[in-house]
């Protein structure tokens, strides 16, 4: 139901899973799972997986802390996207990715739950892309020294608010691994 013109595909984004963003985050072990099975099935099913990559004055380009972790390896042929703000779409090649590809829906995992993710997709949907995020499949690091819930709030709250998002001619919501369809709807 995306608003995008003949934008039928969907696919899988996976933002940010790197070694010094996802390093001592909440559940990161289950979660770093919970993504590789996710990649597993979107290439088994032909779907699209594009990859997102951050880089700051504390995620150097090229240095072991900016590489993707080690449980998951981006394949050849699949799209990767670098980025310097927390919106994956701003001022990268995402939409021309994504464009290219045909998609018109997103289903969204990685990294960090209160920052790219939810950038991110706000952004897909502000776009007129139908957005999708795996409840299971995202994950933050505690910040509550600064004030923030921890992150096991920050994550459910997250879940809980997207579930709820709509807007014209779009859809949105949360959904489980488990429960993950890349040919329908969330």
């Amino acid at each position: 139901m995306s608003t995008l013109e003949n934008r039928p595909n969907t696919a899988l984004l996976v933002i940010d899973v790197q070694k010094g963003v996802v390093e001592g985050n909440y559940e990161r072990d289950s979660v770093v799972a919970n993504v590789g099975s996710l990649v597993d099935k979107a290439r088994q099913e032909g779907v699209p997986v594009v990859w997102v990559q951050h880089s700051d004055e504390q995620l150097a380009r090229g240095s072991d802390r900016w590489r993707i972790v080690p449980e998951l390896t981006p394949g050849d042929a699949e799209p990767l996207v670098e980025k310097n703000y927390g919106d994956s779409f701003e001022d990268t090649t995402l939409e021309t990715v994504l464009s290219g590809l045909g998609v018109g829906r997103l289903v969204v995992v990685g990294a960090q739950t209160d920052v790219c993710i939810r950038s991110t997709l706000h952004g897909a949907f502000v776009r007129g892309y139908d957005a999708a995020l795996v409840s299971d499949a995202h994950t933050t690091e505690d910040q509550t020294a600064w004030g923030a819930p921890p992150p096991g709030q920050v994550i459910a709250h997250t879940n809980l608010y997207w579930t709820y998002q709509r807007a014209p001619g779009r859809t949105a919501g949360s959904v489980k691994t488990k429960d993950v369809d890349f040919g329908g709807t969330s």
